[in-house]
């Protein structure tokens, strides 16, 4: 395999770092090309110092002075501000992109790299969620690769190879359930967000972890699966395994199953999409079914963790219901994080939000991004008036 040129965009957050750990356990497969960051100027330098990318990109514009300061006599390009990401995300000389900017902000950058023509690996699910079927299609109109990092989704990839898609009866995205499985209402109206951080079996960023806590990112994932494997809402189905050690499933027409498993860690998905098509060799610590004398299996609970039924309703209903409520989820995880809302009230403001955005069955580009507006707009009043 020839020397691949990565561009991490979101190198600071976990699946950014999981990543330049990967590249540097294989420094003749691969290099940094491009590193970005929303905030985190510090570790931004930290990083470009260290893997000596050819730029970098800091997404708060306040911050570039910082930056450039270090890095231009060191011989690396500093831009920042959002129309920066979008920019550079279309350099020839990227010859994967990796698509790790946490929610909406992933969008451009990515639909950017695609154009271009350059592979991208996926570990922003919410450019899917919010404009998937514009995303699929412009990777199939540039004949370019799209190769999951979820680890669910991951799994099925890994599963379907060699397999023809006509041929899937459905997927089975394995869950957790997070660090309140079991749990009912009356236990979640006073969860803080330390206690929904402390996810049993993941090492992730906070905002994927309250996702998990209130199942809202296996409805997020759902709605991927979707405009990855061209799915109907049918054919996907959640169940909890609690140990996470199936990542997910796929039963194909003649009843059987394949399955992806492993001890949860992201590294192993991440590194698997650099690769592709190729399984690199490493040393990651390997299951044994000695330490897993038992996996257990259960149905999510939708009527308590009810962000799980909306997302399923967002798919069923297709246009731009997922991103109005991606939107708005993003809005109430950030209050949430802040205290400035309830973990239950996180629900009603999403459920809300989306009783009130006018619903648009075949979006344009444009209208997607006015949904995203107007639902964020709507979340914010709604937060405001529950604080």
């Amino acid at each position: 395999m020839s020397k691949k040129r990565i561009g991490i965009f979101g190198s600071t957050g976990s699946i950014g770092r999981q990543a330049l750990e990967v590249i540097e356990a294989h420094p003749a497969l691969f290099e940094v090309e491009v590193l970005t960051a929303q905030s985190n100027d510090a570790l931004l330098i930290e990083q470009a110092l260290k893997h000596r990318p050819n730029a970098v990109v800091i997404g708060d514009e306040t911050k570039y002075a910082a930056v450039k300061d270090v890095l231009f006599d060191q011989g690396i390009k500093v831009f920042a501000g959002p129309s920066a990401m979008v920019e550079v995300a279309a350099w020839d000389s990227i010859d994967l992109f990796l698509s790790a900017i946490v929610g909406f902000a992933g969008l451009a950058p990515t639909l950017s790299a695609l154009e271009q023509g350059t592979p991208v690996a996926l570990a922003n699910k919410e450019t899917l969620v919010v404009a998937g079927d514009i995303v699929m299609a412009t990777a199939r109109k540039k004949n370019v690769p799209l190769i999951p990092v979820d680890s669910e989704h991951s799994a099925i990839f890994q599963c379907l190879q060699g397999e023809p898609l006509s041929k899937v009866e459905k997927v089975i995205l394995t869950a957790s359930g997070g660090p309140f499985l079991g749990k009912k209402t009356n236990f979640l109206i006073n969860v803080k967000k330390d206690h929904a951080l402390q996810h049993p079996n993941w090492s992730m960023g906070a905002k994927i972890s309250i996702d998990s806590a209130t199942l809202m990112n296996k409805g997020l994932e759902m709605i991927e699966a979707k405009w990855l494997f061209g799915l109907h809402a049918d054919q996907i189905e959640v169940i909890i395994h609690p140990q996470s050690i199936i990542h997910s499933m796929v039963q194909f027409a003649d009843g059987s199953i394949k399955a992806q498993m492993g001890l949860p860690d992201m590294k192993l998905p991440i590194q698997y999409a650099m690769g592709y098509p190729d399984r690199l060799v490493n040393e990651f610590p390997r299951f044994s079914f000695k330490n897993y004398p038992s996996l257990t299996f259960e149905q999510p609970d939708v009527k308590t963790f009810r962000n799980l039924a909306i997302a399923m309703e967002a798919l069923r209903k297709g246009g731009n219901a997922a991103c109005v409520m991606n939107a708005a989820n993003e809005e109430v995880v950030n209050a949430f994080l802040k205290n400035r809302i309830g973990f239950l009230q996180m629900t009603e403001v999403i459920e809300e939000t989306m009783a009130k955005v006018p619903f648009v069955e075949k979006p344009t580009l444009q209208q997607y991004y006015q949904a995203d507006t107007a639902a964020r707009d709507h979340a914010a009043e709604l937060i405001h008036s529950l604080t």
